[in-house]
């Protein structure tokens, strides 16, 4: 009789790919390296994810999952919809300063698997868009939907630029932040 795989070694598995993922690379890191790390059987790993490319997509939707807690938690605790994209740049201020912080685990994602096809390109496309598309439904609440998606996709790309300068050592959210400003009060402005 197969014994079913259990949720805390699987959790274990996604946890100590994520790890190593974030500071090696995807690619660069080995399923052999995980399962050594993560202390497991081989049998264990594949019984869990059958394909490395499972095991990405699972680490990457783990950590979208975690992304999103953060953000709901950010969201409840302001009124006004500037205050809210406010504190969506603050987090990534904290983030860039963290001594966890490697530059985004899906940009390093998508470098690795440009294939609009492949099941990570997928997920990175998936975190991303639902990333533009909670600004987007904040923004709704001051201005039309056309302006709020056209909006939103701007400071989607303000973030992505502050993450990548981040990760080079330089300094760009306060000036992401004054742009979003920017952003907000045109597209609040009737057109």
């Amino acid at each position: 009789m197969m014994s079913s795989p259990t949720p805390g070694k699987r959790q274990h598995i996604v946890d100590t790919a994520y790890a190593l993922f974030k500071r090696d690379g995807f690619h660069a890191t080995g399923i052999d390296r995980i399962i050594a790390e993560a202390d497991i059987a081989k049998m264990t790993m594949y019984r869990h994810f059958p394909s490395k490319d499972e095991l990405i997509v699972e680490v990457l939707e783990h950590r979208a999952l975690r992304f999103e807690r953060q953000l709901d938690r950010l969201a409840q605790e302001v009124a006004t919809p500037e205050q809210k994209i406010g504190k969506i740049f603050d987090w990534h201020e904290r983030w860039f300063r963290s001594a966890d912080f490697h530059g985004c685990l899906f940009a390093h994602a998508l470098a690795e698997f440009g294939d609009p096809g492949h099941p990570v390109f997928k997920a990175v496309a998936r975190q991303k868009n639902g990333f533009k598309q909670r600004m987007q439904s904040i923004l709704e609440k001051v201005m039309a939907p056309k302006q709020a998606e056209s909006a939103a996709a701007a400071l989607l790309m303000l973030i992505e630029g502050a993450t990548l300068m981040a990760q080079m050592g330089l300094p760009a959210i306060d000036d992401a932040r004054k742009a979003a400003a920017a952003v907000i009060a045109s597209a609040r402005t009737p057109q």
